[in-house]
């Protein structure tokens, strides 16, 4: 099963379309369980698209996957200082 800190890591290629038809049934599984990672992907959606209706280039692939990164550590944090939510 998926955990919150692995949906994390691949989210910003699920929004964009990047996973194979298994691991996007998997994102789409965890998603209808659970309420926080559907907050998390919806603004991180919401960011994606502001960041394109704002900016004539796309971001800088190093840039995206640095706040991924970020996204994914602050998760795990929060899963070592309490209960994570899966």
């Amino acid at each position: 099963m998926l955990m919150c800190r692995d949906l994390a890591e691949i989210a910003s290629d699920y929004i964009d379309g990047e996973l194979n038809r298994r691991q996007s049934l998997t994102v789409k599984m965890h998603l209808m369980m659970c309420k926080d990672c559907r907050t998390f992907i919806g603004n991180l959606r919401a960011s994606s698209n502001l960041l394109s209706v704002h900016s004539a280039s796309r971001p800088d692939e190093q840039f995206l996957r640095q706040i991924d990164e970020r996204v994914a550590e602050a998760l795990n944090n929060r899963g070592t200082k309490g209960s994570e939510p899966d």
